[in-house]
């Protein structure tokens, strides 16, 4: 019988790889191998299938058309080969571990995570806390919380939260700010990694834009820490500053918000079984955030705290 793989598995691989990644470095780095062997298996299969694959560009290798209508195929059935040997390996169901930003760690999660560790007492959580979008398809990560559109590829994601956001202050400056326009007369921090964008709020509350001239930040948490030091108004997602308003650290000085095309989601490898321990970790987020913004402070009042 012919085989139904007129090219070697490794080649398909280093196709999918590099279709994904545009560049040859990222495959011979998953698959142990230089880039010039990679460029060996490129060429030898659009030999043997008789099709150019790559259109070769200053900007990099590019998939043709041909090849970019497959690759979704290509990439389900590496996930989908990945999670069967995750099988065979035996997946541990008593360990959770997830990825998250620093911000979303800091500023939420880690002052609730004890709620899920009480719900489910045989699972051991363990976060990665990092900026880096780790691929979740080639990694031992289960699960995972990013800041964005939502458009991830080789993942599935779910929207559970954090598309409004308003500006917050210190306490001890909130009193300045009578009016929308007196932000002027305060820096205005600048989150060069959230870019949650302040036009948009100039607009919702009805003034002429204002420069937005402050210290800067490239981690939002340290972000955080300049608002909470009196550093200045920073721009933020309302479901990361509820703690901090509720305990009185922030103010927010406007009861005017917006709502963004970004957001927090859930992600996990996409065409790779959910383990019973991520789907339990995904209901618990989706029932825990939305009551973390509006519930928060009731919740403060009669005393129940973070946990």
């Amino acid at each position: 019988m012919a085989s139904p793989f007129p090219i070697p598995l490794n080649a398909i691989r280093a196709i999918e790889i590099v279709a994904r990644r545009g560049a040859l470095a990222p495959a011979a780095e998953e698959l142990g191998v230089t880039p010039g062997a990679v460029s060996q298996h490129l060429r030898r299969a659009e030999e043997r299938l008789g099709i150019e694959l790559f259109d070769r560009t200053p900007q990099g290798l590019r998939p043709t058309d041909a090849l970019r209508a497959v690759l979704p195929q290509l990439t389900q059935g590496f996930n989908a080969l990945a999670g069967a040997v995750a099988s065979l390996k035996g997946v541990d169901e008593h360990v959770l571990t997830l990825t998250v930003g620093s911000v979303f760690a800091s500023r939420w999660l880690i002052w609730r995570i004890a709620k899920f560790n009480r719900l489910h007492p045989e699972i051991e959580t363990r976060l990665v806390v990092t900026g880096t979008m780790i691929d979740l398809a080639h990694s031992d990560i289960d699960c995972g919380i990013r800041f964005g559109g939502g458009e991830w590829a080789g993942v599935t994601a779910e929207l559970i939260g954090g598309n409004r956001y308003s500006p917050v202050v210190a306490a001890s400056l909130a009193g300045t700010l009578r009016r929308p326009e007196d932000l002027r007369h305060l820096p205005l921090i600048r989150d060069t990694a959230s870019m949650l964008p302040w036009e948009p709020w100039f607009a919702a509350a009805g003034i002429a834009p204002i420069a937005v001239a402050g210290p800067r930040y490239d981690d939002p948490a340290l972000a955080f820490d300049a608002a909470i030091s009196e550093q200045g108004v920073l721009m933020t997602v309302d479901l990361m500053s509820a703690d901090a308003v509720s305990d009185g650290r922030l103010v927010r000085p406007f009861d005017v918000a917006v709502a963004a095309d970004v957001g927090y989601w859930f992600i996990a490898a996409e065409g790779r079984r959910m383990p019973i321990k991520v789907r339990l970790f995904r209901d618990w987020l989706k029932a825990e955030v939305p009551d973390s913004v509006d519930g928060y402070v009731a919740q403060v009042k009669r005393g129940e705290g973070r946990a």
